[in-house]
């Protein structure tokens, strides 16, 4: 049974609301394999994919969804999985596989504590996992990191009409923390903007030549040409797909920069300073690839200093000193293995660097 949503608020937890916004923007197919902080996600989608009448697969493992989800992309159905880090690093070849293939999906992380097994406290360790490419060859992702339920909600659906417009794999990478989560959020109603037609799709060749979809080239010349494709598709991407948020950056001193959950903490923290006369700002990449590096570039002047925040041993910085490109200081603080800040732990870091 197909629910029409007309902006309804709700309350729900952030796993859930992931997966209603990939069905209300058409998602008739998933596959994956349980994991803890995601398991809500397999879950919901296996009481409502029947009633949209789409396609749920509980697979045998994290390699057999990756490929199901190459299967029915190639078809040209909206298709999804779903995994927590461990679980995506063994989704990577076939990750790879879709992007040189140009095959469209949306992938999410609902990232847990690492190396290895870890925990399942929430983390953003695997930024380079989702960023610099993880698996082999060289592609990119277009990689959404959002910081509540209601962008999470938003960004769900924009992930398919992306991933359908560009013919690339989107991931949505959140923690265990926002998937695990409740809050309210206006459910709104999908509207598909103006997308081309998927005649690249397998469909059945009756009245016209076959379609072959492959990432395999053995031609003199051949991949070298493609991975050029790729990259114009990317380069493209630059240009137009960026999306950051900024808060009090006119007049501040010091930037904290920090992505997805670690920014929402941390800008409790910079609120706080802020009311105490503190010239400190937020600036947060939604983006993580394409990474905002013109944006940030544009606001190094002065003697302003950047902080860094992550839930991690420190890797945004990484991406955030080669934006800066020498022309400011950037430091960093992070908590790996799980570690989680508080509001009022950043407050104190924050203000010894003012």
């Amino acid at each position: 049974m197909e629910k029409k949503l007309i902006n309804k608020k709700v309350l729900m937890k952030g796993n859930e609301a992931l997966a209603e916004a990939a069905i209300q923007a058409g998602c008739r197919f998933y596959a994956g394999y349980p994991i803890t902080p995601q398991n809500e996600v397999p879950e919901y989608m296996s009481q409502r994919m029947p009633e949209v009448k789409g396609i749920f697969i509980q697979a045998e493992s994290e390699l057999a969804a990756i490929n199901m989800i190459f299967g029915a992309s190639a078809t040209g159905a909206r298709a999804m999985t779903s995994s927590s880090s461990p679980g995506i690093s063994l989704k990577q070849e076939g990750i790879s596989y879709l992007a040189g293939a140009e095959l469209p999906a949306v992938i999410v992380n609902v990232q847990r504590g690492g190396p290895g097994l870890g925990n399942i406290s929430g983390s953003q360790a695997d930024y380079f996992q989702a960023v610099k490419g993880g698996g082999h060859g060289d592609y990119k992702l277009l990689v959404y990191a959002p910081w509540n339920l209601q962008e999470l909600w938003d960004l769900t659906m924009k992930a398919f009409d992306k991933a359908d417009e560009y013919r690339i794999p989107v991931m949505i990478l959140i923690d265990g923390i926002l998937g695990q989560m409740m809050e309210p959020l206006v459910q709104t109603s999908y509207k598909q903007p103006k997308l081309p037609k998927k005649e690249w799709a397998l469909t059945g060749c009756a009245g016209r030549e076959p379609n072959v979809i492959k990432s395999l080239y053995m031609g003199e010349g051949e991949l070298e040409k493609r991975n050029y494709k790729l990259k114009e598709k990317y380069d493209r991407m630059k240009d137009t797909e960026v999306m950051y948020d900024s808060l009090y950056i006119d007049d501040s001193e010091l930037i904290v920069t920090a992505f997805g959950i670690a920014a929402r903490i941390a800008s409790s923290a910079v609120k706080k300073l802020r009311k105490e006369g503190r010239k400190v700002g937020l600036f947060r990449p939604i983006t993580l690839f394409p990474f905002p590096e013109k944006e940030i570039e544009h606001i190094c002047k002065g003697n302003r200093r950047f902080l860094t925040i992550e839930m991690n041993m420190g890797q945004m910085v990484e991406d955030v000193r080669l934006s800066v490109n020498g022309k400011a200081e950037v430091d960093f603080y992070g908590r790996p293995g799980g570690g989680t800040m508080t509001p009022e732990e950043l407050y104190d870091v924050i203000k010894k660097y003012m």
